[in-house]
Parts: structure tokens; sequence; C-alpha cells
């Protein structure tokens, strides 16, 4: 039990960051016309602030099953990554089901904390590292359904901007501190204009025009910087 408390108090400061950023994605959902509760289940079996706010734009564009499949494995596919390199820290007598429970509440935030701990990374720990986060962040969305209807017209329509500003807050920090990640941004968003402006591709739906710059953009980057093998992930 001791382990499990330690654990949610490092949660805490993530919890406190998430809330107001799902508190904007509940707004959005409801906003838009989608059914309420929606966002909150969205929120309590994804996990996944960007693909979240990109799922329900593909929902809007009535983009197929498919296209939302491989969109959100594509912004999602960084988890593979964190979660390979957070199995080195974790108790190696963890069963395969606590391990899958786990790797539930990686992000990019828990993954960070996560990974700067000098102990051993417990089951119990971990589960209460997690379970905060998670709380925070289903009842900011929660809350923004909620208290939706009670905003003044103007913030409510504010709040469509969320989705464009959570993506310029991936975007920006890392670009502006890599220049192969704002070579790989650029490559992606002229592709992007090329299909939307193009009328000989807009044969292809919004998610596959989406799907396939992404992909540009990533070959991309992998060609013009390839990692060495003494490099580590």
């Amino acid at each position: 039990m001791e382990d499990f408390v330690r654990g949610c108090k490092k949660g805490i400061p993530i919890a406190l960051g998430y809330f107001p950023v799902s508190f904007s994605f509940g707004v959005l959902v409801v906003s838009s016309g989608l059914p309420v509760g929606l966002a909150t289940l969205i929120s309590l079996t994804n996990l996944t602030s960007s693909g979240q706010f990109a799922g329900v734009s593909l929902m809007l564009a009535q983009a197929s099953y498919l296209e939302m499949a491989m969109t959100l494995l594509l912004i999602n596919a960084r988890y593979f990554l964190m979660s390979l390199s957070l199995s080195q820290k974790i108790d190696k007598t963890m069963s395969t089901l606590q391990r899958m429970i786990v790797s539930f509440g990686i992000t990019d935030e828990t993954f960070s904390v996560a990974s700067l701990a000098k102990d051993t990374l417990t089951f119990r720990y971990m589960l209460g590292f997690i379970f905060v986060p998670i709380l925070g962040w289903t009842s900011g969305t929660l809350a923004g359904e909620v208290f939706m209807n009670f905003l003044p017209v103007a913030v409510q329509n504010a709040m469509g901007i969320a989705l464009y500003g959570m993506f310029l807050a991936i975007i920006v920090p890392a670009s502006s501190s890599s220049k192969p990640i704002l070579e790989v941004v650029i490559v992606s968003g002229i592709f992007s204009m090329i299909f939307y402006y193009i009328p000989l591709f807009h044969i292809l739906s919004s998610g596959m025009q989406l799907i396939v710059s992404t992909l540009i953009g990533a070959v991309y980057g992998t060609i013009r910087y390839p990692r060495n093998e003494e490099q580590v992930i």
C-alpha cells in the first residue's frame, strides 16, 4: 500500500496539468453535436490527448473506421517505444496482465516522470502513479461536458480551436529544438496542402489525406536523417 500511495503522490502534478486540457476536450465534443457522455467514455478508455482530438475530428469528418485506425496508430506509435524503454525499469516479476494494465497509463508525461525514477518500478507504485492522472484526465473531460452549457457562448465557440491548439502545443516545441522534426513537419504540411487544394487528389478522403501526408513526412525523415546503430532510442 505504501508503494501505491507513493505512486499516487507522484501522479498528482500530472493530473492537475491534464484537467484543463481534458476539460476543453469535453467541451469540444459536446459543442460539436456529439452525444453527452461520449467524451468521458473516450477519455476513460483511451488516455491519449492528441489521439482523442484527432479521432473526434475524423468522426466529425465522417472518416471510415480504417482511416481512423490508421491515423491513431500513426499518432500513438511513439507509445510502443516508450513502453519498450520503460520495460527495462519495471519489476521483472510483473505478470503479463500487470504489464498490460501499466501500459494503458503510459503517456508522454507519465513516461517522462517514470523514466527518471532511480528505483525499480513496482506494480503497486505504477498502479497508483497512472491511477491519479487517469482520474484527472477523465474527471476533466466529464467536467467539460457537464459545465459546457454554463459557459458563455463566446467561450464555447472559442473551444473549437482547442484541437488546433493541442497540435500546435505538440509540434512547435519539438520543431523548435530539432531540425529533423521541423523538416518532417514542413514536408507533411506541404503534402497536406497539395492534397487539399489540388482537385486531382480530392478522391482521397480527409482522413486518408492525413495518413498519406504523415507517412510521406515519416519516410522523408527516415531517409534524410537515418539513425545509426550506435544511437540509443
